[in-house]
């Protein structure tokens, strides 16, 4: 089947997968059900894809990744950051250790440096799988957007790790400290690489744009191909190309909330964005459930690796190593969450241990997903002298029933767990928001106020708008309805629409000064200024026709 064709039923299926998801009321998580539906066209056609995974990650990875690093709260990151820290590269490291000494106890024969190559592709969750996991579920925001921060960070701890268990099973020698330096060139130089390059590519396109007028369509596609250069050139360098694409898409945040694009720009860049990240996390997990009857294929042959046969026996490896690190993860999480009490008492409202339950389901939160196939399918066919890579099959074997039985327990464990759990109010969001829509009504009464000074002939008719429009937010700020958009009669005059775009434009300029001064964080400054960017464009189209 050529690539055109492999293409088409990959969005076919993910639209389809995503309407039975719908039927299904959210009890089953859309992955599990495209992971199903991969395996069915595995099994009933001649796809055969193999994934590569250098060109798995080139392809899929880095728009993932910006998108993600584009928009997740900064603030929260920020309020969190130790514990994401944490868990990103405290908990891999934890992981690699204790699941990798505990698969050689159970698989004497698999090497050492197998079983730590193993744990280490397990090590990291997965951001598209634990995104889409809780997608549908009550889940407390600081528990989200700690799990959002983790799966951001942890890949490139976790191929660290990977790299160097290779190394040592292909050279017999173990470079302690030039893999520590590694992993710290690979975290600080991803990042700054990806800021820099983000930060370079909207220099130069303000540039282009203050002199030849903005392009909707050219501006797109610049910010589609910026995660791949980022990405590409880390790669290039030796830095981490997983954080240097996580790190542009966080300055893209910084640079869309600076109000330099048309709102026309905005609107249709968020909705390219919003289509590709359906398309491609369904696709992802419709490749995954594809390559299942492959890896089943191999049952034999992994079976035969560990020195057991039959099936039963890979079923209680997988089942172990889940529990392995379900357990790990639980205690790692325990103790970072009591530590953080302990040194963060003004916060800790009174609370001296960690809440079990929530500790619990973030354990069973933590999903493994594609990145963990792909992980596990780049070890080495041979060794250096050209005998097979030892117990390649069942490394195989066992991530990818791993990843499964990841993603059943969440599906299963997560509503159950969260159950009852009482969400909390976020009061400083409202306050903030409520703020921010207070000083942007403000700033567009200011903007209509100079617009009244007298300027011409046809003085009445136009302070008459001016008053119309005032009115408006006046009411507006009175009543601060959180949804209120910009009504506009159908005999509205024509100067009217522009006092509206003019109003609209200071409300944004008030919000871009309010999320660079820090006032509000960088999710609402985009929620509303997609909401000035929907009326003026709106507004404009009223006033062309």
């Amino acid at each position: 089947m050529n690539l055109l064709w492999i293409i088409l039923v990959l969005l076919v299926g993910v639209v389809a997968t995503h309407w039975i998801a719908a039927a299904a009321g959210g009890r089953i998580a859309p992955p599990l059900i495209q992971i199903a539906a991969g395996a069915v066209i595995g099994l009933t056609t001649n796809f055969g894809v193999t994934l590569q995974p250098e060109l798995f990650f080139l392809l899929f990875l880095p728009p993932l990744l910006f998108l993600d690093g584009w928009r997740v709260p900064k603030r929260d990151l920020q309020d969190n950051a130790a514990i994401v820290l944490s868990l990103a590269f405290g908990l891999v490291f934890f992981t690699v250790l204790g699941v990798g000494l505990m698969l050689h106890a159970i698989l004497p024969a698999m090497p050492l440096p197998v079983c730590f190559a193993l744990a280490a592709v397990l090590s990291p969750t997965d951001v598209v799988a634990a995104t889409a996991m809780v997608t549908h579920v009550p889940i407390p925001r600081r528990l989200l957007r700690i799990l959002e921060g983790e799966a951001l960070f942890n890949d490139a701890s976790g191929l660290v790790c990977l790299r160097l268990a290779v190394a040592v099973m292909m050279t017999g020698t173990f470079p302690f400290w030039p893999s520590l330096g590694g992993l710290a060139w690979a975290a600080v130089g991803g990042v700054a690489l990806g800021l820099a390059f983000s930060w370079a590519i909207a220099s130069v396109k303000l540039w282009v744009v203050a002199r030849l007028g903005e392009n909707t369509s050219s501006q797109i596609l610049i910010s589609l191909l910026n995660p791949y250069g980022a990405y590409v050139l880390a790669d290039a360098i030796g830095c981490s190309p997983v954080l240097a694409a996580v790190a542009a898409g966080m300055m893209m945040s910084w640079i869309e909330v600076s109000g330099q694009a048309l709102a026309v720009t905005r609107i249709r860049r968020n909705a390219v964005w919003e289509t590709l990240q359906f398309a491609l996390n369904g696709a992802i997990f419709l490749l995954l459930g594809e390559q299942l009857p492959g890896i089943m294929a191999r049952v034999d042959a992994g079976a035969a690796e560990s020195g057991h046969a039959g099936l039963g026996w890979l079923a209680i490896y997988v089942l172990a190593v889940i529990a392995a690190l379900a357990v790990l993860r639980f205690i790692w999480v325990w103790i970072s969450v009591f530590i953080w009490l302990r040194l963060n008492k003004e916060f800790a409202h009174g609370q001296r241990l960690p809440n079990g339950r929530l500790v619990l389901a973030m354990s069973v939160a933590g999903v493994r997903g594609t990145v963990t196939l792909a992980g596990a399918l780049s070890l080495p066919l041979f060794l250096p002298d050209g005998s097979a890579f030892p117990s390649r099959d069942l490394a195989i074997l066992i991530a990818a029933g791993v990843i499964l039985g990841s993603l059943i327990l969440a599906n299963v464990g997560l509503p159950r767990l969260l159950k009852g759990v009482p969400l909390p109010q976020e009061p400083r969001q409202d306050q903030q928001e409520r703020m921010a829509r207070i000083e942007a009504a403000k700033a567009a009464i200011a903007a209509l106020g100079r617009a009244g000074e007298p300027q011409g002939p046809e003085e009445g008719r136009r302070l008459a708008a001016v008053a119309l429009v005032a009115d408006y937010y006046q009411h507006r700020l009175a009543q601060l309805q959180p949804e209120v958009r910009g009504a506009q009669e159908e005999d509205a005059l024509h100067a009217e629409e522009r006092l509206h775009v003019l109003a609209l434009r200071a409300e944004s300029a008030a919000i871009v000064g309010l999320v660079r001064s820090h006032r509000i964080s960088s999710d609402i400054a985009r929620k509303l200024l997609r909401e000035t960017d929907l009326a003026e464009a709106a507004f404009e189209t009223a006033s062309e026709d």
